[in-house]
């Protein structure tokens, strides 16, 4: 039986770029960096302790990256919390958290365009 979700595929123009947003202004952890040729490496992020990574993956390797999107929400315990330091290393965010009966949540976004939500208490 499937245990967990491995990994998740961001398509980006830039992985230095991409990996310094999610590393250095999210605050995940580098799991992988493996080379796949002279300009691009396997390149897998998540959460400290998390069992799921993101991959942060060259567009111009991937032909029909455009009609690849990624819908990925991120959970916390508490965000509004989460919500303020992310938006203090720079984070944009559409609006802030608010209550949707399903649970408090937040849309951000990356360099790329990409969007993610945010959900938690």
């Amino acid at each position: 039986m499937i245990e967990k979700i491995a990994t998740v595929g961001i398509y980006v123009a830039d992985q230095k770029a991409a990996a310094s947003f999610w590393t250095e202004q999210v605050g995940f952890a580098v799991y992988r960096n493996e080379a796949m040729g002279p300009m691009a490496s396997w390149l897998e992020v998540g959460p400290a302790g998390g069992q799921s990574c993101l991959v942060i993956y060259p567009k111009q390797m991937m032909q029909d990256w455009q009609e690849r999107k990624p819908s990925i929400v991120f959970e916390c315990a508490d965000i509004h919390v989460t919500y303020q330091e992310l938006t203090r290393r720079g984070v944009k965010f559409s609006e802030p958290p608010k209550d949707m009966g399903f649970g408090t949540f937040a849309t951000f976004e990356d360099p790329d365009g990409n969007e993610f939500g945010l959900r938690g208490n």
